[in-house]
Formats: structure tokens, sequence, C-alpha cells
């Protein structure tokens, strides 16, 4: 285990969205994440099974996969695997200028793994991404901008209801997501992130309940605790570590935070994955 989560990119810096076929010869890989993009795959074919953050997804035809930048995710296909892989990257949905296309988006992105019992439609829409991938024009653009909204309308179509009434997001909150990542200390203070959006911490609150029930307080202690739950998971750092990595002032205060959210010492949780 290393010191440090791996970290794949897939796509070329000046490139906004890519489709491809998945590849055959993968089988096993180790636990990484994505270089500040959304994945979906669809996998029209294949088995075994799909981590993600540390929880088991049974690989079998027709299965959609959601990965989002922060997550870790790894592969253990017992058979040749054969569908999909879509790369979005935030300035993808930056460059539209389509609001019913980001809305799409924010809707599907909570997702991790969906099951589809009519699949023709999806596959047929991932074969016209593929083919035309390649193009680099603005009207390319255009084209697979439509595609990719066909594609998130057609899976969200298809899904069950819980699924179909997910939240809506507000820019505002994307916003303010956007700005929570692992490369960057998290300030557990809401005017800060408030002052970085140029809105107010009530703005910035009353946004957050309104997308996901949840105070910006909350939705930064979610983040800090999804990733020090990823630190301690599939990497060795210390607890001291990990404390001053998400930029807590002291460790004792970092396992009195740990305890309070999650019931486990950080140690104690390391030992039961």
């Amino acid at each position: 285990m290393d010191n440090t989560i791996p970290i794949k990119n897939k796509i070329n810096a000046d490139n906004h969205i890519k489709a491809e076929p998945f590849r055959k010869d993968i089988r096993k890989t180790t636990p990484h994440k994505h270089k500040q993009y959304f994945e979906i795959i669809f996998l029209i074919s294949g088995s075994g099974n799909h981590w993600i953050d540390g929880i088991q997804y049974t690989i079998k035809p027709n299965v959609l996969f959601f990965i989002t930048q922060d997550q870790v995710h790894n592969w253990d296909l017992d058979t040749e695997p054969e569908g999909y892989v879509l790369i979005l990257k935030s300035t993808f949905a930056e460059k539209s200028l389509d609001r019913e296309l980001k809305m799409l988006l924010h809707r599907i992105h909570d997702a991790s793994c969906l099951y589809m019992e009519e699949p023709t439609t999806i596959r047929q829409i991932f074969e016209l991404l593929v083919r035309e991938n390649t193009g680099s024009s603005e009207m390319a653009f255009h084209m697979k901008e439509g595609l990719v909204k066909a594609l998130l309308a057609k899976i969200l179509d298809s899904v069950n209801m819980e699924v179909r009434s997910l939240p809506v997001r507000t820019d505002l909150y994307s916003s303010f997501i956007a700005l929570l990542h692992p490369e960057q200390p998290v300030k557990m203070k809401v005017a800060y992130f408030a002052g970085l959006l140029n809105t107010t911490p009530q703005n910035l609150n009353a946004a957050c309940r309104k997308a996901v029930n949840q105070s910006a307080a909350g939705v930064m202690s979610d983040f800090i605790m999804n990733e020090a739950k990823r630190l301690l998971r599939y990497t060795n750092k210390t607890v001291s570590e990990i404390s001053l990595s998400l930029n807590f002032s002291d460790p004792s205060h970092f396992v009195k935070f740990f305890r309070q959210r999650s019931g486990h010492t950080p140690q104690s949780y390391r030992l039961l994955q």
C-alpha cells in the first residue's frame, strides 16, 4: 500500500469529453482516482466485481457505473468485458450553454451503479458518442452535447423513482462542491467559501439545504469524512499525517471529529477494512 492514492488520467488536457470502447484487456486494477473528471461506464458483457469507495458492486450485462473525481475505484473482472467509457471534464458542462444538460448531470451525479433492463437505446447512444469522439469543431461539440443530454435523459427515464427524484443541485451548490477537493486543504469555515463564491453564508447554506438538505458545514464535514475514510482505507498514512493533510490543527481534534461521525476511531476503522 502506498502513501498516496494513485491518480489516473485518460483524457488529453485540451479535450472536454472523450468516448471510447471499454478496454477488453482489463481484469484487475489497483485502487485509484481520476484526474478531475466524471466517468460513466456501460458494460454490456463481463462478470466480476467493481469496487467504488469500498463498496462492492456485481458486474453483469447492461450495468452502468458512475465515478466522480474524488472516488476511489478498482476492477476485479472474471471474464472479458465489453462496453463503453464516457469521460466528462467539468469544462464540458462549463462550456455548454444548455441548462437542462447541466441539470441532468447534477441529477445523475450521486448514482454509483444502475442495472438497465432496456439497454438498446443507451448502447446506440454510446456507439454514436464513440463515432463522434475525434470531432473537434464547434459543431462536433454541439453534437456530443446533444448525445450526452440524450444519454442522461434516457438513463434517468429508465430507472426507478428513487433515483429519478434526486434533488436538483443549484449552480451555487455545484460551485461550492467544486471548491472541495483533496488537492487543497479544507477550511471548515462557511464564510471563507461564501467569500470565494461572492455570496453570503446564509445564501450558501440555503443552496446546500435546497440541494441536499444539509447546511454548508454539514457538506464540508461529509467531504472530510469521505476523504479521511479513503486515506485510511487505501493508503498507509498515519493518523497524524491524515490529520495534517485534512487541515486539522491537532491529531486529537481529527480523532474526536472522526469518532463523533462514525462511531470508530480512525485506527479502529482502518482495522475493519
